[in-house]
This record gives structure tokens, sequence and C-alpha cells, in this order.
């Protein structure tokens, strides 16, 4: 490659969180090679498809995806010029040798814990190779991936995603993560800090720490001990700028008393958690291979809301998985209810090759899936709705983070993530401010600044007994 001629960048992202991390880190990669980001694939000279294996179907979208690429490819090529297309993520983990069989269009085809090699792989290819990567390598990738320059953070937000661990051993029946993101791993303490530092020092307020397993997490410390999520979000709260701490996607068996102590003890972990159960019965739980009964989530509940009265709960959940019954369905809606979700990622089972659960009797027909899907959701929404209008006539701390779409109006975040607009000056865009919840929508809220005075960061979450009352 050359690496002066200025190049253009275009990735699209699918599905989770960790996507949106490592898309970002490619980008970062390929930077020191001439590559700039472009919001379009029209007017780019390399494609990543950076592909998520959650959602029904997704490898047919990816090649349909591949398809339109190719037409893009071959009129650019009538017109003297090319076009590069990579397939990365979970995908091309999984499916590497059948996109390779099904699509030739596509130069290289590289699993999340190469994309580190980005640069190489892509000189490889325009060298004429097609080229496949999903190894798993020993290298830890993170140790080899440049920073961002400050200036491209800042363009990012005032919000990150850090991703502090990977894979999962924990082997549910319906998931694929095992397979295509590989064991367990935590990055170290040091290195985690140090990415974390950088982004503060480009302006980054709030850090969500991303994980397959998150609260699994257990990095060695400088001295080769070994530590758990409690203490990294205490060490991050004590970088200048960093403000709030979330995490996710976390397991129930990985809530440790370290950690729920930190949510009652440090101000700057947001009261807002993503828990999944992914069923209310405890025959679909086991049959999933969750390692947990309904009652053993439930205490791990009544444990967090004990240290933290205002804590606001998130979750999964899964319908139609083989064998679930009526009754099994209507303990999950019980669950629903009974933990009162503010919200939740909610999804049908389908069928992940490779997985346990693909080859299980009992599958659900598509029609009884969709009819538990519309009741579950019609239940999250109504408690959605009902969470949102529990905020009202509070006074939050909201992080302004942007210029809104109106005239004079400033938007943010809660600390429970809800979306809050009000009239405000942009002075105030990576402040943390007192805001009144004066009005609840559908999907946010609409506030009035308590005072416009520039606020001290250092006090910047409302007293627990002020909010113990949700």
């Amino acid at each position: 490659m050359n690496e002066h001629a200025p190049k253009k960048l275009f990735i699209k992202t699918y599905g989770c969180q960790m996507n949106v991390y490592d898309s970002d880190r490619m980008a970062d990669a390929l930077a020191p090679h001439g590559y700039e980001p472009v919001q379009a694939a029209e007017d780019a000279d390399l494609v990543v498809l950076n592909t998520c294996h959650i959602r029904e179907k997704a490898s047919e979208k990816v090649f349909s995806e591949i398809g339109r690429l190719r037409e893009l490819r071959d009129e650019r090529r009538l017109a003297g010029g090319d076009l590069m297309i990579g397939v990365a993520g979970c995908v091309a983990q999984a499916e590497g040798d059948e996109i390779v069989r099904r699509a030739p269009a596509v130069n290289l085809v590289f699993g999340p814990q190469s994309y580190h090699r980005l640069p190489e792989l892509l000189a490889r290819a325009h060298n004429g190779a097609r080229v496949v990567d999903t190894d798993f390598p020993e290298e830890d990738k993170f140790e080899h991936l440049p920073a961002a320059k400050k200036e491209v953070t800042a363009r990012r937000g005032l919000t990150a995603f850090l991703t502090v661990q990977e894979g999962c051993d924990k082997f549910c029946s319906f998931c694929v993560v095992p397979y295509t993101r590989g064991a367990e791993t935590s990055r170290p303490l040091e290195q985690v800090l140090r990415e974390a530092e950088n982004l503060a020092e480009a302006g980054v307020r709030e850090l969500t720490l991303l994980g397959q397993n998150v609260n699994a997490w257990h990095g060695l410390d400088a001295r080769g001990r070994s530590v758990g999520l409690g203490e990294l979000c205490y060490r991050l709260s004590l970088i200048p700028g960093i403000a709030r701490i979330r995490y996710t996607t976390s397991h129930p068996l990985d809530m440790t008393d370290e950690l729920i102590e930190m949510h009652r003890d440090l101000d700057a972990l947001m009261p807002y958690l993503h828990l999944p159960i992914q069923s209310g019965s405890d025959a679909i739980l086991k049959s999933m291979n969750r390692r947990h009964t309904v009652a053993e989530y439930m205490a791990v509940i009544e444990r967090i809301k004990a240290a933290r009265p205002d804590m606001a709960m998130s979750g999964d959940f899964i319908v139609g998985f083989p064998g679930e019954t009526d009754a099994d369905f209507d303990a999950t809606m019980q669950v629903v209810r009974e933990v009162g979700y503010a919200s939740a990622y909610t999804f049908k089972y389908s069928i992940r090759p490779g997985t346990p659960g693909a080859t299980m009797d009992g599958q659900v027909p598509e029609a009884k899936k969709a009819e538990r899907l519309a009741r579950l959701n019609e239940q999250i929404n109504t408690q959605m709705h009902a969470f949102h209008r529990s905020v009202v006539g509070r006074t939050l701390p909201v992080l302004i983070e942007k210029a809104g779409r109106q005239p004079g109006q400033v938007g943010g975040r809660s600390p429970y993530l809800q979306a809050v607009h009000m009239q405000g000056p942009t002075r105030l865009i990576g402040q943390i401010v007192p805001v009144e919840i004066i009005e609840a929508r559908n999907n946010s809220l609409t506030g009035k600044i308590v005072t416009d005075a520039e606020p001290n960061p250092a006090s910047v979450i409302e007293s627990r007994a002020t909010a113990a009352h949700i």
C-alpha cells in the first residue's frame, strides 16, 4: 500500500456495542496508513462490513449487502477505479469459508480477534491474494492497536465504549459467542486505565465498559494481582474528567458482593444495570444452560436494590426457545412484572448452527413465537413508559452531549440512559447539570435546567436520599 496517498474507508457496523468499539479501533489501525473515514460506501476505497451473528438471518443480510457492494465495485471498475471489500466480525468468524465460496467479490475476511492485523491483511489483498484470517491469535490484539488521535476521539463524542473483556465460557445453548469470540479473556488493569486516560484527555466524560460477560472481568494489575470489575470501576473513577461509568453485558452468576457494594459507594457508577435472565422458567433456563434459577436471579436483584434503591434494571429475553410452553412463557411475564424492568431487549429464538439449541426437540412454531414476542414487548413498553413518567417532577443530573434540533436547545442523557431535551446554551456541552424533568415522551424526556451555571464536576450525582423513591 502507498501509505501517503489518501484513501477513504467506510465501515458498516452491525449489532452490538462491542462491534461499534471494534469498528472504531479498525479505523484507528488504518489511520496511520492513510485511510480517512467517510459516511457512505459510494465514497469509499475500502468497505468493511463488521458483522454480528445475534440477529435472525444475519448471514443472509450480509450476503445481500455484499451483492450490492459487488455491483458498486463493478461500476467503479468501468470508470477506471476499484473498491476493496472486507467482511469482519462474528459472521466472518463463523462462516468465513462460506463467504469465500459464495462471495468471490470479497477481498478479505477476518474475525474479531484479527483486526489488529488489518493493515497487513489489506496489503496482502492489494497484492492480489484473497485473505482469510479467522484464527484466534496468541498475541494480545490490544497491545498492537494504535491509540486514536485526540481530535478523532473528540469527534466521536463525550461518551465512549471501552472493551475490557471478550469471549465467554458459559456456553449458553442458544449462543454462538464462545465459538466466534473465543474463550473468556480479560484485559490487564493498567492497559484499560491507559486507554481510559487517553479517552478522558480527549474530552470523554462517560465510559461504558464492554464485554460479552463483562462482570466476569478479572484483570491483572501491575503487581500481578487479579482484581475484579468493582475495583476497575473505582480506579476509572479517579481519572480526571471521567464522571460516569456504565458496563454491559453482565451475567447473574458474576454479580459479586464487591461489585454490588461499589454500586452503593461509587457515585460515578450509574444506577442503570443490564442484567439478562433470558427466561422466567427454571425448566427453560436449565435447557438454555444458564446455570441459575429464577429464585437465584431474583436474589441477586434484591441484593442490588438493597445496595442501590434507585437502580433501574434492563434485561434480555428470548421467547420461543425449544420446549417453551405457555406456562413457561407466563413465568417469563411474571418475572418481567416483578422486577419492573425499565427497558429490555427481546428476541424470538432463532437457530444458530453449531449451538446445542439448534438440534433440540420441541422447536416452537414461528406464529407462536411472534405472538409471545408481541405480548412481551407490550408489557416492556408499558413499564418503560411508566418509568419515564416516574421521573417527572424530579431533578436529575444530565450530561449535556450536543446541540438540539431546535434553536436554543441542547440534549443529553440522564443517569438512567434516558434522552433528555431542554433549552440551554451550547457552552454547557460536556457539563453535567441539574435538570428538572417536566414531561415524559415515548422515547425521551423534556426538562428545564435548574441553573445554567456550570457545576462542579465533582458533584454531579444527586443524593441517594433524593433518588431512593424509585
